[in-house]
């Protein structure tokens, strides 16, 4: 696999602070820092390579709710980092050059309608079941010539009816630059569901955090 872009790396953290309303991350230690002061997150550190800030973190944080995201393995973070830190399910960050999916929109199955809102470089798409329910959802921003998706789902109810490639088709659309790289973070299993869809594995994305101590009884 090809090397890490940083600069990639780092137009994706600013891009997804910029679609959840996040503060905008700074540079720390060799990476970026993001204080995202959320109930189960205060803050996040993102290294596009191994280097001696993320050891020195690695060594200095006890406290969970911090979370250490490497561009890379977990075999690589893990050797990192001291044994009181946790590896969680590893994703994938992918890019897509150009269109993908074929770029046209398909019609949605009968019963389904698609809202799509635009705020400035943010984008939010929805896909509606004919009771009223939110069948899809996801988000996209666009900043310093990256697109990103971000929290791309759909309810179990409503797998298999092709409403996660309308979702992304639409979110696709609202693109300003064409030459803006297209980049998102997936699961394992989304992986094979945006491999299908034209997109290809830049570099595996690995976390780790302290586990929260257990309450007590």
């Amino acid at each position: 696999m090809a090397a890490v872009d940083a600069g990639l790396i780092a137009g994706w953290l600013a891009a997804r602070s910029a679609v959840r309303g996040l503060p905008a991350p700074v540079s720390d230690r060799g990476g970026w820092r993001v204080d995202t002061g959320l109930p189960g997150e205060t803050r996040r550190h993102v290294f596009p390579a191994a280097c001696p800030g993320l050891v020195a973190l690695g060594a200095a944080i006890d406290e969970p709710l911090v979370l250490l995201k490497l561009a890379g393995t977990h075999a690589e973070l893990a050797a990192l980092l001291p044994p009181r830190w946790r590896l969680e399910p590893l994703a994938h960050v992918m890019t897509c050059a150009g269109g993908f999916g074929g770029g046209d929109l398909p019609d949605l199955p009968r019963g389904y309608r698609l809202l799509l809102e635009r705020d400035g470089d943010r984008a939010f798409a929805r896909i509606v079941a004919a009771d009223g329910g939110t069948a899809a959802s996801g988000h996209a921003a666009e900043r310093d010539g990256i697109f990103i998706y971000d929290r791309i789902a759909t309810e179990a109810p409503h797998r298999r009816l092709g409403l996660g490639r309308a979702l992304m088709l639409a979110l696709q659309g609202t693109r300003r630059a064409s030459a803006s790289r297209q980049v998102l973070t997936a699961t394992t299993d989304g992986r094979a569901l945006y491999t299908a869809l034209g997109w290809r594995v830049h570099c595996p994305w690995s976390t780790a955090a302290i586990p929260a101590p257990a309450s007590a009884a």
